[in-house]
């Protein structure tokens, strides 16, 4: 009877370790988890999510400012930039890796020729154009940077060339954003199924030299029914103002915060145009990374969140610096991902859920705009 008894408990034991089991293995091989689901790993919580359209703005894991844009359309999956540094490689691959099931990128842009936005497409043989398939690349039209510098030595913009004609080798295809526009009433949009497309929009520095590297950003806009979701790169309020008068832009769900959040970009001329809904920064707030001696103009700056807050206080941002010089850094979201499906819009952050004027930190380091303020 005791014999049987300790069998009993032991085969009781073994069925509920390998439904568990199965459980968790049924949730991940079945494409991700309903809504979203908090896991561990060894560096960071990470969220899984569903939804019909994905945006997901991601953490580069160091303290350096940088964009990476993954987006899943249905069974599409793009990538828009690579940063912060060639050392956000595994950062990124690990991201993906969850959800490109078939190792394929259907589509990545490279909005322009800056380390912190396309340092993943440069390091030779290990870059994401060697880690997936790629399908097409579309890039900048024009830039000022070179593929050798004074010494002869080549530079990261050389790398990323010769990355760029391995990929084409292997069979993706190539267009620079001039390439995409075709004209006004035949404009070259890029039909990602289930009802979502994706526009090149058209831009004066496509054809036209800059002062700055950052005008020469490829934007873009994707449309899910009635949904819109603006990316400008680093567009700055020259080239922002170019692409109002060449486009025909309406109010946006989604706007990716021009250039990290800078005082230099987000201008007046765009925002009265889109009026954006929610609005998310890829930068790691307060570094001194790009600016040293004046720290309103630290990302997200001041002037960033005066011109945003009249149209909305949905302002999510990814990280903040602890320590620069330790290299010390925390999340505030998170990664933040945008989803859209039958049910409508939500916002969905690994870290914290918390909009930017909820921060200690913005209390302490930004005035609060009026806008943001309760009402009397």
């Amino acid at each position: 009877m005791a014999k049987n008894k300790k069998f009993s408990v032991a085969l009781t034991l073994f069925l509920a370790i390998a439904c568990l089991v199965a459980g968790c293995a049924v949730g991940f091989l079945g494409g991700g988890f309903a809504s979203a689901k908090q896991f561990k790993s060894d560096e960071a919580p990470r969220v899984l999510v569903e939804g019909e359209l994905q945006i997901h703005f991601l953490e580069l894991g160091n303290k350096y400012t940088g964009d990476c844009t993954y987006i899943k359309a249905g069974e599409t999956d793009i990538l828009i930039d690579a940063g912060s540094r060639t050392s956000s490689i595994p950062t990124i691959s690990e991201y993906l890796n969850q959800y490109v099931t078939d190792g394929k990128l259907e589509y990545v842009i490279v909005t322009h020729a800056h380390e912190d936005h396309y340092a993943g497409f440069s390091e030779r043989d290990g870059s994401l154009f060697d880690l997936f398939e790629i399908g097409t690349v579309i890039d900048f039209a024009r830039t000022n940077q070179k593929e050798k510098n004074d010494s002869g030595k080549t530079t990261m913009y050389g790398d990323y060339q010769a990355e760029l004609s391995e990929a084409i080798g292997r069979g993706a295809t190539h267009y620079k954003a001039n390439e995409c526009i075709k004209d006004k009433e035949n404009k070259n949009n890029f039909d990602l199924g289930n009802g979502i497309t994706l526009e090149i929009l058209d831009s004066y520095f496509y054809y036209n030299d800059a002062d700055k590297e950052n005008d020469y950003s490829v934007c873009s806009l994707f449309t899910y029914g009635d949904y819109q979701y603006l990316f400008t790169g680093d567009l700055e309020e020259k080239g922002e103002k170019k692409l109002v008068e060449m486009n025909e832009l309406s109010p946006v769900n989604l706007y990716k915060g021009g250039h990290h959040g800078s005082y230099t970009s987000s201008s007046d001329a765009l925002l009265s145009v889109i009026k954006p809904e929610i609005v998310c920064v890829c930068c790691c707030a307060g570094s001194p990374e790009y600016a040293k001696t004046n720290a309103a103009h630290q990302f997200p700056a001041q002037e960033f969140v005066d011109r945003i807050a009249p149209y909305t206080d949905r302002v999510y941002v990814t990280s903040r610096c602890i320590d620069y010089k330790a290299g010390t850094f925390a999340s505030m979201n998170g990664n933040i991902t945008v989803v859209t499906d039958k049910n409508g819009l939500k916002v969905i952050c690994s870290a914290d859920d918390r909009v930017l004027k909820e921060w200690e930190w913005f209390k302490e380091h930004r005035q609060c705009p009026a806008a943001w303020k309760p009402a009397a």
